[in-house]
């Protein structure tokens, strides 16, 4: 259980900074605490994507991934960020993605936080 609040904490953070970084991935809310509230609740729908959808969608695209040697992944991070934008405006959480491009430089800001934390904090076993 520790660990799964240390990754949500973790993406919350790494999303923080995605929204400070980048003018059209907006946050918004009334104090800071709903926007901490916010970000928990978006790193919860980001990290269900990443677990249920992005698997399924990179055997799908694996011959691609071969062929860039990699670098679909960008684009793949990108749709999963588009995906749980898309999520929270149907659940009513104040999370938007604008635009591809936008996604695909977030979702890299994203990965490269979650991993320089997940490196820097101690690796809970629940």
């Amino acid at each position: 259980m520790k660990n799964f609040v240390v990754k949500t904490i973790a993406n919350a953070v790494a999303l923080a900074v995605a929204v400070w970084l980048l003018d059209k991935i907006t946050l918004t809310g009334d104090s800071t605490g709903g926007k901490a509230l916010t970000l928990i609740v978006v790193a919860l729908l980001f990290g269900l994507v990443n677990s249920l959808v992005k698997p399924v969608v990179q055997v799908l695209t694996f011959p691609l991934f071969i062929l860039t040697l990699g670098l679909i992944t960008l684009v793949v991070n990108a749709l999963m960020l588009l995906l749980t934008s898309w999520l929270a405006d149907k659940l009513d959480v104040s999370f938007h993605v604008e635009g591809f491009w936008t996604a695909v430089f977030g979702g890299l800001i994203i990965s490269i936080v979650s991993w320089a934390l997940n490196v820097a904090l101690p690796d809970h076993k629940d």
